[in-house]
């Protein structure tokens, strides 16, 4: 009895009271998880990056100057007559209209080299200047600055086009070999790599955009493409695209406490964690855990944080208290008063527990 007393003093305050009221309902949840390591894993801030180059002084730097044309730099001086027509005519080449005419060989080996600009050769020169604000300007395309000009017709017909690459359309090409790695860096944006630049700020708005948003960008607003689902990470498939195959954007040393990150998993991000006392798990791990749900859902990664940010002593006491718990079940059909009658002892204990 006096043990019971001192529990439902103990218990007096509302979060203390909510705990138990709905403990018989988690404890089965929670025991399952207590072995589990805790889960590892991201989101980042929508960042849009400027970058520039090109084959002549100034080009890139939204200003036509001396020497420069519209087959010179195209970026600064807009399209020449005919570029864009889907037709690879006369003086046009792959430096001058990419847009028609597909990518210069030597785009993508890492240098920006003579006859590319940052408006025919992303990956290698950095995006232009003035890509990014919302403007399509007379030196864009949906090739060098799909942000801005939105996407190119042919990407999402499952093809990487010669004028498509991994930065313009990655649902077709793959993702570049830079993206995913925690770091939003130029030229990546939230279309090219939303796995480390966030998804774009129009994206989970409820409304699929064709012109920007496709099932690899925006599976929010465009649902999930096909294959996603089917328990292997795909070429096209990102953990941005397709968490079920590729997991979560969670990267541990970028500096940010990503999804599914921890004290317990991730200190570099998260910080070093504050052992918690065997209330606060409880707690804790309530939060994990949507009783609006007919049974409750719960994340099994969240609840085994929970419990991993306890000491040695306080992991023992709720194993105590959750093997009584569990092994009341049955009698008490998962009626939370009668579980805590059963169990009063241990629950008392636990409560008592502390990292000191």
């Amino acid at each position: 009895m006096r043990a019971a007393q001192k529990t439902r003093a103990r218990f007096a305050s509302g979060a203390a009271a909510r705990a138990c009221r709905v403990a018989g309902v988690v404890l089965a949840a929670v025991f399952m998880v207590l072995v589990l390591a805790p889960g590892c894993g991201r989101t980042g801030a929508y960042d849009l990056l400027e970058g520039s180059g090109g084959s002549g002084t100034g080009c890139g730097d939204s200003i036509c100057g001396s020497g420069e044309d519209c087959a010179s730099c195209f970026s600064d001086c807009g399209l020449c007559a005919g570029c864009g027509n889907d037709s690879c005519d006369g003086a046009e080449t792959c430096g001058s209209c990419s847009i028609d005419c597909g990518q210069c060989q030597s785009c993508g080996n890492g240098a920006c080299d003579s006859g590319e600009t940052c408006g025919s050769c992303v990956q290698d020169c950095g995006q232009c200047a003035s890509c990014g604000d919302a403007v399509c300007g007379a030196g864009e395309t949906c090739a060098s600055c799909p942000v801005d000009c939105g996407l190119c017709a042919s990407c999402g017909d499952g093809s990487c086009a010669a004028n498509e690459n991994c930065f313009s359309c990655p649902i077709d090409c793959g993702q570049c070999d830079t993206c995913e790695n925690g770091f939003c860096a130029p030229p990546e944006d939230c279309l090219s790599c939303a796995a480390d630049c966030g998804v774009c700020e129009t994206c989970n708005d409820g409304v699929c955009s064709p012109a920007t948003e496709n099932c690899f960008n925006c599976p929010g607003d465009c649902g999930t493409c096909t294959g996603c689902g089917d328990g292997i990470c795909g070429s096209v498939e990102s953990c941005a695209s397709c968490k079920q195959d590729c997991g979560v954007c969670s990267f541990c040393g970028n500096d940010i406490c990503e999804e599914f990150e921890s004290c317990s998993n991730c200190n570099a991000d998260c910080g070093e964690c504050n052992p918690l006392g065997c209330l606060e798990v409880v707690t804790c791990a309530l939060d994990c855990i949507d009783l609006q749900q007919d049974p409750p859902d719960f994340s099994v990664g969240c609840v085994a944080n929970c419990i991993a940010a306890g000491c040695a002593d306080v992991q023992f006491f709720v194993d105590q208290m959750l093997d009584c718990a569990i092994q009341q079940l049955g009698e008490c059909g998962g009626d939370p008063d009668c579980i805590l009658a059963e169990c009063d002892s241990e629950l008392a204990a636990c409560i008592g527990a502390n990292c000191d």
